[in-house]
């Protein structure tokens, strides 16, 4: 029992390690995060083995594409490509990325209600709908004089993301409790990250960026299962009752969002009286 806990404890913190300096990398070498995942869709014929369900086909497309979108857009906004593909400096490529956010928690929110995991799925529902629009919360980071690393910063509450982390961690407990623990090194590895950063507005191309690795991984080998095999882990109480406690938490913060929401056109209207608007 003692092996096995401590193989988790080396082989989770290992991978975490290894998706902290990946994002690192990523963060700051254009060259690299250029070509890396355009190169990566080259290990298609693999997929054809490892690949199992509709979930994991659309689940590797609907993830190692749009980051290659998001490498374009980067480097289009990094300050030292003036003529390059002047159209994704604008606003629309954030609208595409949000709806691709969105897209990938539909995907699994479609999954827990084919398998009945119902308290998950609405907490899926949830989060699309609280979602901060791109209008306002959503950027590409400017050159700040010194360096030009062009991040996707997106101002999601913290709350949201931890939401997102505790209902994301319940799904693959469901949907294939095999891969609980790397994926729960995947989660973590972007809270880390952002903490370590002391930005939260990092959040988001953490979770991009450790979630295409991984899935580019499980797509062309599975090296998990032999290293983190956590299938020992399910129990269908633990499935039901994190789903109902899921659901507690994400129906909080949704009568919280939705009362901040209606709550806003009187701040602003009372803002606009006290400056004599």
């Amino acid at each position: 029992m003692l092996t096995t806990v401590l193989s988790f404890i080396v082989s989770m913190s290992v991978y975490i390690l290894f998706l902290f300096l990946f994002l690192e990398y990523t963060r700051e070498k254009q060259s690299f995060y250029k070509w890396f995942f355009i190169l990566a869709l080259a290990t298609l014929p693999l997929w054809f083995y490892n690949l199992d369900s509709w979930f994991r086909w659309a689940k590797s497309f609907s993830v190692l594409i749009p980051i290659c979108f998001v490498s374009f857009v980067r480097i289009s906004n990094d300050g030292s490509h003036k003529d390059v593909m002047m159209s994704l400096k604008k606003k629309w490529p954030l609208w595409i990325l949000y709806l691709v956010l969105n897209l990938n928690i539909l995907e699994a929110t479609m999954h827990d209600f084919e398998v009945g995991n119902i308290f998950n799925a609405i907490c899926g529902l949830i989060l699309c709908i609280t979602i901060p629009l791109p209008t306002k919360h959503w950027r590409i980071g400017k050159n700040d004089g010194k360096n030009s690393f062009a991040e996707l910063i997106a101002d999601l509450p913290l709350a949201w993301c931890l939401l997102y982390v505790t209902w994301n961690a319940a799904f693959v407990y469901g949907e294939n409790t095999t891969f609980v623990a790397s994926s729960i090194c995947i989660l973590i590895a972007p809270e880390i990250w952002m903490l370590v950063k002391r930005r939260t507005d990092l959040w988001l191309m953490g979770r991009i960026y450790t979630l295409a690795i991984h899935i580019l991984i499980r797509a062309s080998y599975d090296i998990f299962t032999p290293l983190m095999d956590s299938t020992l882990w399910f129990n269908e109480s633990v499935l039901y009752y994190w789903g109902l406690v899921n659901l507690i938490l994400h129906g909080g913060y949704l009568i919280y969002w939705a009362l901040k929401l209606m709550n806003k056109p009187y701040v602003i209207k009372h803002s606009a009286e006290a400056y004599g608007y």
